[in-house]
Parts: structure tokens; C-alpha cells; sequence
């Protein structure tokens, strides 16, 4: 059980505190609601663009790290499709100063056109290092586009064009920054060494002042039910063929999310799992292959990407998952093979939350999807998971119809 307490202040910032006296450090982690779903489709990439420039200073204080470090801390961030998060931690009593770091960058940015410059630079970079240059980078953003035809998951974090970022001006993300780093629009959660009432005295005096902000309303165009397979044939200079399955899958809190989670346990998790024992260690068709999703918050995409064996066939490969799929589909799984894989998300669960750090962001995320209690009810939705609903969902989301498939083969 995670014990938190929650206030609100009068410009919307909500926070959560959650004490532990255990540890001598504190953590600070303040959640904005915009991730990459929310961007202009003609100008993506902004909210992985901010993540860099949020680094570059801020109105009163030129050089974020410095005073960070010397107060003993360490901070990082990242963003998604669907949120981005920024958190540090430092020495319990060293607590203020991470206060005035995050509510300074929280009133307005140092907007310069060296910042800019400069963070524009090492975005576009890894954006040609990672998904241009490097073996199979594209292969998500064909995936993506083939998979979604109206939902914004149809571009990566990275952003749908190199331009788009190449081309970004000071004015388009000072109103980016003005539209969603707002406190109406951020969740702050402060966990550790901490007590309640110094934290609420602390949010008021620093991020109390800061302007609410106009209320971001998402409209985002939900994804139509797919009716028909659709596939994608791709050939480049990589080592090996490789094969990319998608289906999409329950959205973050709906009926179906948990038992599709296990269903990417009992196929893809580690070297017991279905898909590994079947089609890497007997039949020898796959050097590695994998079974995931992203944790969506909107309807999400369950995985299977392998790497074949040189000399296996691209559409036996296929075949060789399909049968698998038709087992999960056709015969009710064992309870004892659930168990296992209900034990494993609970270790998982468990080794999560062992660092303060872990449960500051896991706090941020249950409240941004509408609850921050949902933390203490996870491994209840889990254990609820029959095994005639592990075969229910299978079905739907493994239907022909719901697939996307990238043949991806190797030109060498």
C-alpha cells in the first residue's frame, strides 16, 4: 500500500506527497500533460524538442544543472506519446532548492534563439543517429503510419519529420510552452524524506503565484476500429530479415488492458515464454523475437518483432506465429501458466516501487489518468485476470482483421 496525501492549488497545480522517513533524500517530480499525441501534425516533435530545452534555462536561472549539483542531486526526464515528466532527486533537506528550479522553469523558459539553436541541434542529431542511420530505426515509424490512419500515435516521440524540428521557430515554442506548461496542466508529486504540511508550505510560496494558465481540453481523433489486415513490405541494407506484427489493444484504462499485458507475458516474456521455447529454441526460425506493448494511454499496440534466422522463410516465420496465436485462441490456457506469469508482474510490481523515485512517477501517472489510488489497486486488476479472459481477448485483438505487418528483408 502507497500512502499519499493530496492538495490542489488555487491555479490548478495538483500535488501529491508521499512520505517515507526511511531514506535521507527527496524527490521532485512535476508531470506536464502534453506528450507527442498533442502536437500540430505539421510541427511534431515539440514535445520531445521541450524535454531538451527545458535543460537550457530559465528566466532567473541560466544553468539548470549547476545548482542542482551542488546542492547533491541528480536529475532526467523523458516524454511520450502520451505525457512528459521531469524529476530529481537530491538530499531531503537540500528539498528548496529543487522547489525553486522546477517552479522557475514552470514561469517561463529563457526563450533565446542560441537555446534553440543549440537543443534543435541535438534533437535532429539523435533523430539521424537513431531511427535514420541505424539499422531498422525506421521501422516504427513505417509501423506507425500503417497502423494508425487518424489517431496522433501515427508519428514516434521523435516526431514525424526531421524538418519538422529543423524548421522550428522561437514563436512556435514559446505558444507551445505558454499552451501546456501550465499548472493547470502539471501534476507535482514530491516524495521522501518529506512532511506534508512543509511541502504544502513550499508549493505555495513557489509555485503558488504562477499563473493557472488556460485549461489544455484534449481533442485528440480517436482511432476508428480497423477492418481490414494491412501490410508493408520493406528492404534495406540491414543484417537480417526481420518481422513486425502489431494488433491493436485496449487503451490504458479500459476493460481488457490487464489481461492483454499478461498475454504479452505468457507469449513474449523471457525464455520460458511461448513464442522463445516454440520458435527460437525448437524450431530455430527466430534468433531472438519479442512480445510487448507501449502502456498506451489511448488504444495501444500489442507487438511481436523478431529477427530471423539467415535463410528462414519471411511467410513460414509468419506462419510459425499464427499457429502459436491460434493456440492462445483456441484452448484455455492453464492456471498454473497464469499464475506464473500474475507472479512475475507482481515481482515486477514490487522490485517498481522499492525506490522512492519509481513511486514519485508512478504516483504522478495514476493521477494523471484521473486517479492516483489506481497505484494501490494494479495488482488486484492483475490477480482478477481469468484464464477464460486471457482466451476472450486473445481473439479480439488477434483477429486478421485488427493486424499490421512489416516484412522487413535484409538486401545483402
Amino acid at each position: 500500500m502507497i500512502n499519499y496525501n493530496r492538495f490542489v492549488l488555487d491555479n490548478g497545480l495538483r500535488v501529491l506527497v508521499h512520505e517515507d522517513n526511511s531514506t535521507p533524500m527527496a524527490v521532485i517530480n512535476v508531470l506536464y500533460d502534453v506528450g507527442a499525441r498533442d502536437e500540430n501534425p505539421e510541427k511534431t516533435g515539440f514535445a520531445h524538442l521541450f524535454e531538451h530545452l527545458m535543460f537550457g534555462g530559465s528566466i532567473n536561472i541560466p544553468e539548470y544543472d549547476e545548482p542542482l549539483q551542488m546542492a547533491g542531486g541528480e536529475n532526467n526526464a523523458y516524454t511520450t506519446n502520451d505525457l512528459t515528466n521531469y524529476y530529481c532527486q537530491l538530499p531531503a533537506e537540500n528539498i528548496e532548492t529543487a522547489f525553486w528550479l522546477e517552479s522557475d522553469r514552470m514561469v517561463s523558459l529563457a526563450f533565446s534563439k542560441k537555446s534553440l539553436n543549440v537543443q534543435r541541434k541535438v534533437v535532429c542529431e539523435e533523430f539521424k543517429e537513431h531511427y535514420i542511420n541505424k539499422p531498422y530505426g525506421d521501422a516504427w515509424h513505417k509501423m506507425r503510419e500503417l497502423a494508425y490512419k487518424v489517431h496522433p500515435y501515427k508519428w514516434m516521440t521523435i516526431g514525424q519529420d526531421l524538418k519538422h524540428v529543423e524548421d522550428a521557430q522561437l514563436d512556435d515554442v514559446k505558444k507551445f510552452f505558454f499552451k501546456y506548461y501550465r499548472p493547470s496542466n502539471a501534476i507535482l508529486v514530491v516524495a521522501g524524506n518529506v512532511k506534508t504540511d512543509e511541502v504544502k508550505e513550499l508549493a505555495e510560496k513557489w509555485f503558488g503565484s504562477i499563473e493557472a494558465g488556460e485549461k489544455y481540453e484534449r481533442a485528440v481523433p480517436q482511432e476508428p476500429r480497423q477492418i481490414e489486415a494491412r501490410q508493408l513490405i520493406v528492404k534495406a541494407d540491414v543484417p537480417l530479415d526481420a518481422l513486425y506484427k502489431t494488433w491493436h489493444m485496449p487503451a490504458r484504462l479500459d476493460d481488457g488492458y490487464h489481461a492483454a499485458d499478461l498475454i504479452t507475458e505468457i507469449l513474449g516474456g523471457g525464455g520460458s515464454s511461448r513464442l522463445f521455447q516454440g520458435l527460437v529454441k525448437e524450431k530455430r526460425m527466430f534468433s531472438n523475437i519479442e512480445c510487448y506493448h507501449f502502456g498506451s494511454t489511448d488504444k495501444g499496440l500489442l507487438v511481436i518483432e523478431g529477427k530471423l534466422v539467415k535463410g528462414t522463410d519471411m511467410k513460414a516465420a509468419e506462419a510459425a506465429i499464427e499457429e502459436e496465436l491460434n493456440k492462445i485462441k483456441a484452448q484455455l490456457i492453464k492456471e498454473e501458466e497464469l499464475q506464473k506469469v500474475k507472479n512475475k508482474t507482481e515481482s515486477l510490481i514490487a522490485f517498481e516501487d522499492i525506490t522512492v523515485m519509481s513511486r514519485a512517477a508512478s504516483l504522478a501517472y495514476y493521477e494523471l489518468l484521473g486517479d492516483a489510488d489506481l497505484i494501490n489497486q494494479e495488482l488486484s486488476k492483475y490477480n482478477d485476470v481469468t484464464v477464460e479472459q486471457v482466451q476472450q481477448y486473445s481473439n479480439e485483438i488477434f483477429a486478421a482483421e485488427n493486424s499490421n505487418v512489416l516484412y522487413y528483408y535484409s538486401k545483402n
